[in-house]
């Protein structure tokens, strides 16, 4: 069985969703605290899949994700390159995602590095709570392989703006295919705001290293796995499952598929 490692620390709150994701797609999630790994009793090798989920780690002082990032980055960076150097798969929701880019695990693993994007305030000057549409691009990431092309999952961040160092990292995202998710009009047209909730760059959304193995994304997939988590499935009626769970079942399937 692939056994997932869902990442904990003061402040997760998305970590029994992503648990409950990954067991609904056959995997073996287990919430682990980050204090189990730093001290050693619980090591990241026995697992196939890291993910960080969603929350406010540590109140989000400093800036969002930022604390759980430097522990990552400074206390457990030969473990975590041992652990993407063996061909396993990472992946960060909301403030995963805002971890993985401040550990300089994306845009491409380099722990050692300063990073070249983040994830900022929001446009809008408040924390965003709503539904939005996403384009899914072709890219090498895993995790999309059995997603549709325009998926509906929702957001709930206030520093989830997109932002890059310079045009030349941009430039190398475009060439390795690394945009993954962007935001998109209902009807797959230009976002603007709302559809856009936070004003990223390039209406970005979610990116991948370059091997396609981390992934990090601002909406939360693990929010739309069952088909009643759709806002408007009394109107629409019920689909076979929520957009969400292709993202897992395409995770724990490229181990399966080895």
């Amino acid at each position: 069985m692939i056994k997932v490692l869902v990442l904990r620390a003061a402040g997760s709150n998305c970590d029994q969703e992503t648990k409950f994701a990954f067991d609904l797609v056959g995997a073996q999630a287990d919430l682990v605290h980050i204090n189990r790994l730093l001290e050693g009793s619980v090591s990241l090798s026995s697992y196939q899949i890291l993910a960080i989920p969603g929350g406010f780690t540590y109140g989000d002082d400093i800036s969002a994700g930022k604390v759980l990032a430097n522990q990552l980055k400074f206390k457990l960076a030969d473990m975590l390159h041992q652990f993407y150097m063996q061909d396993k798969l990472i992946i960060g929701i909301c403030n995963g995602f805002q971890v993985l880019v401040k550990a300089g695990l994306l845009p491409k693993v380099d722990l050692e590095a300063e990073p070249s994007v983040t994830l900022t305030f929001n446009d809008s000057g408040k924390f965003e709570d709503r539904w939005v549409s996403l384009r899914v691009n072709e890219s090498p990431s895993v995790f999309t392989r059995g997603s549709k092309s325009q998926v509906y999952f929702p957001v709930a961040h206030a520093e989830g703006k997109f932002v890059l160092r310079n045009s030349e990292i941009l430039a190398e995202l475009h060439k390795n295919k690394q945009i993954v998710f962007q935001y998109v009009s209902p009807t797959g047209g230009a976002a603007v705001y709302p559809d856009n909730p936070n004003g990223s760059t390039l209406d970005i959304a979610g990116i991948c290293d370059p091997t396609g193995r981390v992934m990090g994304l601002m909406p939360h997939p693990e929010r739309h796995v069952d088909p009643t988590n759709h806002p408007q499935w009394t109107r629409r009626g019920l689909a076979s499952e929520g957009d969400g769970v292709a993202i897992f079942r395409s995770a724990v399937q490229y181990f399966e598929q080895k």
